[in-house]
């Protein structure tokens, strides 16, 4: 089951040519570590960990959100059943924290990214239940403070233990903030593919977040634009229940009322406030800027 949720097999135990993802995390801590001076073996428990605990959050997450698919195939909890797949995710876990047993340093930053992914997943579940628009809206504020830990945890983790590992331990927490503003980047860009995206790239659905009634920030900024599109998304997204044609309607509206575009600026905002760091304490990192810039020029 873990080499089926890791892309190494099929649902028979078969080896197989599945998407094994982006592996963007890992990335970030081997060439972390290597942009301060130290090897891409050094960060090696890092980079494995940070992985390893992203593929656990996918599987608990299928099943939290109901997705069937996942990287163009049957999610693991649709391929083995909930009780299987949630024990799974769990052997995971444990063998991200066995990576780092011998590297005490790099610990308390995979500790604090758990605590993140656990506290943004769960903002990221209330907000499904809050009203689209009201007192009690969600705002763009509370978007990206949920953003930065569900996505940014773990971004910042793998920075942060990258540098750690590669002898640069006064770099870490700078290295950590970073990273979870990456994290808010790529969660962006993601739910632009969550609207916009081609489901054969994707692999995931077409209107999945619209259909799941997901705040996302397309939709957030666009209901508060006060267009006429913003009101007629509006009305349309209270009335619920949208069928395929109502679907692409609101995918319009949000368009319509400036939420791709918005949603592109402030990617591209946080993604500023990554190369600046760079910039700043790894001018030279330039695989590592690559990799990082790759998060908001993508389509899958």
């Amino acid at each position: 089951m873990a080499g089926f949720a890791l892309g190494w097999s099929d649902a028979d135990g078969r080896p197989g040519n599945g998407d094994r993802g982006k592996a963007v995390r890992p990335a970030v801590a081997l060439l972390s570590a290597e942009a301060v001076g130290g090897t891409a073996e050094s960060a090696l428990p890092g980079a494995v960990a940070v992985e390893l605990v992203h593929a656990f959050s996918l599987v608990h997450d299928d099943i939290i959100d109901h997705d069937e698919w996942r990287r163009h195939r049957e999610a693991l909890w649709k391929a083995y059943g909930v009780g299987p797949a949630l024990l799974a995710g769990d052997a995971l876990l444990a063998l991200a924290v066995g990576q780092l047993a011998a590297r005490p340093e790099a610990i308390p930053y995979l500790s604090a990214a758990l605590v993140e992914l656990v506290q943004g997943q769960t903002a990221d579940m209330a907000f499904e239940s809050r009203p689209w628009r009201g007192p009690d809206e969600v705002t763009v504020e509370e978007y990206t403070d949920m953003a930065a830990g569900k996505t940014g945890g773990l971004l910042g983790a793998a920075a942060a233990m990258g540098v750690a590992l590669g002898g640069a331990p006064q770099l870490a927490d700078r290295l950590w903030g970073m990273g979870r503003d990456l994290g808010v980047a790529f969660q962006i860009v993601d739910d632009m593919l969550g609207i916009w995206g081609d489901p054969a790239v994707t692999g995931k659905p077409v209107y999945s977040d619209l259909r799941r009634e997901k705040k996302t920030l397309p939709v957030l900024v666009a209901l508060a634009a006060g267009v006429p599109a913003a009101r007629e998304l509006s009305a349309l997204l209270t009335e619920g229940d949208m069928d395929e044609d109502s679907l692409r309607h609101a995918a319009g509206l949000v368009e319509e009322a400036g939420g791709r575009d918005a949603a592109r600026c402030l990617a591209d905002r946080y993604m500023s406030s990554v190369l600046e760091v760079l910039d700043r304490h790894l001018p030279d990192a330039e695989e590592l800027r690559a990799v990082c810039d790759s998060v908001v020029n993508r389509v899958h």
